[in-house]
């Protein structure tokens, strides 16, 4: 991940919590979290992330679909889904959670990290309801804080270039281009806010030469977060 052996470590690690692997359209239930694990065709994988949403309020339907990856160059196989906001938010946040940022206080969690045909390529999505519009203010600071952490590295590291900011119609979102140490494009990350909803969005691998995939990115997330 961004030349980081430590987070790539992270990803599969949150892989193995889900304890079981089911076929495309199966989900696995576990008191609050729900984990579901899918491979298959992009379509049955659409199909379930939406499903998992059924309930009213913050849920897997909030989370960036199969088909939004399609027009940045990405392929999806799979994914896993988590509820509980136990991920790790990015690279550069340690082992530091949506769940220890909002100190357990928020309303609802959803995470996923979706996984492509190309390899060394995957993305990681960590959303939560702030409750109120003071709370989601404070997360959506937070979060571009630990983002921008990672920006002014030695030479030779990853990092995280120039934040760009989009507003749309469901909601606004910073994105930032990640390198890595040959200053090539490498990913990114943005973070994501619409109403009391707030997210962080972190892609590893190149889609493409144009860091300009991750307003697309962004775009898709903020859409999602917002239905």
């Amino acid at each position: 991940m961004f030349d980081n052996q430590a987070a790539r470590k992270r990803f599969s690690r949150r892989g193995r919590t889900a304890g079981a692997v089911v076929s495309a359209g199966a989900v696995v239930s576990a008191g609050a979290a729900l984990i579901t694990i899918f491979t298959g065709t992009h379509p049955a994988a659409a199909a379930t992330l939406s499903a998992t949403s059924a309930a009213p309020g913050l849920g897997s339907g909030n989370l960036m679909q199969s088909e939004d990856f399609f027009q940045q160059g990405l392929a999806p196989v799979g994914a896993t889904v988590d509820l509980s906001g136990n991920q790790a938010l990015s690279a550069c946040s340690g082992e530091e959670t949506m769940r220890t940022l909002t100190k357990g206080k928020a309303a609802a969690y959803a995470d996923v990290t979706w996984a492509f045909d190309t390899k060394d390529t995957s993305l990681t999505e960590s959303v939560v309801d702030g409750s109120t519009g003071t709370a989601a203010a404070s997360y959506e600071e937070k979060l571009n804080k630990l983002v921008r952490s990672c920006q002014d590295e030695p030479a030779g590291h990853w990092y995280y270039g120039k934040a760009h900011t989009i507003t749309l119609k469901a909601g606004e979102g910073t994105w930032y281009p990640a390198f890595n140490g040959d200053g090539k494009v490498a990913g990114g990350a943005a973070v994501i806010r619409s109403g009391h909803r707030v997210g962080i969005v972190g892609l590893s691998g190149q889609p493409s030469d144009d860091s300009g995939y991750m307003k697309g990115i962004t775009a898709a997330a903020v859409n999602r977060l917002a239905d």
